[in-house]
């Protein structure tokens, strides 16, 4: 056959093999990702614990049909469901995202590098399960941590240039492609398995942004990680299995990802793969909103004493803010729910400003009926700082800038409050870490009895424990 034949097998793209290689040889060093995957673990899990106290979610949860549950299968935390891990993934991943309060990478491409924990929990726990049946070793905690680490960094770095959101593609499938890696490579996959799975992930057809931008958003966001890293565990254990890969699935003349979804571009890394994401990952501490958005609302709850009692004098509202914010949460008029309304940045800058806080439960039906909130939405102009919208890419920085100011009728105004950077960024984690910890605490009693809740307490803030803790010891004290 001509080398040249179009049917020629050609070598794997050099973007395949540089994912399979780090995450099945890459060995992780940093014991500062260690603590803050640690941190993000414990934060993760309290996400999706709080999100079961709300049925839009909790009716998406278990088993696919009734009863279709797996004996020594993964658990699933804050209920008593055994799964098998595809299930379980999109179980922990739809928790997980729910409420929007999970961590946050922002760069070319945004997201949320610990959606992929609900593939990792799953496949973690089973394959403990599994072992301990076999009289085999199961695996511990710093597995978990060491695939949290990896995924973080396969997603977040392939995020760093590439903006997958500016022709309409949606950054879960970055989840399926950091998931499938590393969950491969924990089924014990080879070099050649991982690059064949991640292949599949590519060519699978991206999902849309069209769930989350107006005229059509609505809740598929929030169950959108889970399906993509229950996808990611589905293509991890069917290349474990011998399913073949494709090569070229993203450089392909005509076929390939780049020509049909990428505009013809290749896929640009100014890095390469290592530590630097969960190192530096956003945490959401205080507020459950869209991430652009986190600054914004720290702006208006730190007006609220100066405007609460002034609600009817108010003539203007200015936000300053950044590109990003203008082209993904700037929204006028009607909203439709509260996925559009976790989306918007006057709808949360509103809240903030009459309530001096922001909760979950601010998004649903009863509290956006306050007539308040439109009518100071219909007071709101966003505005762009260009040194602001820089500051966001800047790697140095990566900062989130926001300010408010607020003019009166009688001609007095508000000062320009502006936050660059929300108390989860790194440059403000000896502040946000007890909050966060709070956090946690507070999820936890949601729905666990005390005596758990301290054990989990108690694990979670010891990092050599944690560590040396077996996985299924660790998902089984979150069994309700």
């Amino acid at each position: 056959m001509s080398a040249n034949s179009p049917n020629a097998r050609a070598q794997f793209d050099p973007v395949l093999i540089d994912i399979a290689d780090y995450a099945l040889r890459y060995k992780v060093r940093s014991a500062e990702a260690y603590n803050t995957a640690r941190l993000c673990l414990m934060d993760t899990i309290g996400c999706g614990l709080e999100a079961l106290s709300y049925p839009a979610c909790t009716k998406l949860l278990g088993p696919v049909v009734p009863g279709a549950i797996l004996s020594r299968g993964a658990r699933v935390p804050g209920t008593s469901f055994e799964l098998d891990p595809v299930t379980a993934a999109f179980n922990i991943g739809c928790m997980i995202r729910w409420l929007d309060f999970n961590d946050t990478w922002v760069a070319a491409e945004w997201g949320h590098p610990s959606d992929n924990l609900g593939g990792i929990l799953a496949i973690a726990d089973y394959l403990s399960r599994r072992n301990i049946a076999q009289r085999e070793k199961p695996l511990l905690m710093r597995d978990v941590l060491t695939a949290m680490i990896k995924a973080h960094e396969i997603q977040g770095v392939i995020s760093l240039e590439n903006a997958f959101n500016r022709v309409g593609l949606d950054h879960v499938m970055l989840v399926k492609i950091a998931t499938t890696a590393v969950v491969t490579a924990m089924l014990g996959g080879t070099r050649d398995e991982i690059a064949n799975a991640v292949s599949n992930a590519w060519i699978d057809g991206q999902p849309l942004r069209t769930y989350r931008q107006a005229p059509n958003t609505g809740s598929r966001k929030s169950w959108a990680a889970g399906d993509a890293t229950s996808r990611g565990v589905r293509l991890a254990l069917m290349a474990i299995k011998g399913e073949m890969g494709y090569a070229t699935a993203l450089s392909a003349k005509t076929w390939g990802f780049y020509d049909v979804l990428f505009e013809g571009k290749p896929l640009k890394f100014p890095q390469r793969y290592g530590s630097y994401v969960m190192e530096h990952v956003l945490f959401k501490i205080s507020y459950p909103a869209e991430f652009n958005a986190q600054t914004a609302v720290e702006c208006a709850i730190l007006l609220h004493p100066k405007v609460k009692d002034r609600l009817p004098e108010i003539d203007k509202i200015v936000i300053t803010t950044h590109e990003t914010a203008l082209r993904i949460i700037d929204k006028q008029g009607p909203l439709s729910g509260p996925a559009d309304r976790d989306h918007c940045i006057q709808y949360m800058a509103a809240i903030g400003l009459i309530k001096g806080n922001l909760t979950a439960a601010d998004y649903e039906d009863e509290v956006a009926a306050d007539p308040r909130i439109d009518a100071l939405r219909a007071k709101m102009v966003c505005v762009e700082n260009k040194q602001w919208t820089r500051d966001k890419h800047d790697p140095e920085k990566r900062s989130n800038p926001n300010a408010i100011q607020v003019f009166f009728k009688d001609g007095s105004r508000t000062d320009n409050m502006a936050v660059e950077y929300p108390v989860g960024h790194r440059r403000r984690r000896k502040e946000g870490v007890p909050l966060l910890e709070a956090k946690f605490k507070t999820n936890l009693a949601r729905c666990l009895a005390p005596k758990q809740q301290a054990a989990i307490v108690a694990l979670c803030g010891n990092q050599k424990r944690l560590e040396a803790a077996t996985v299924h010891q660790f998902m089984d004290l979150f069994v309700v």
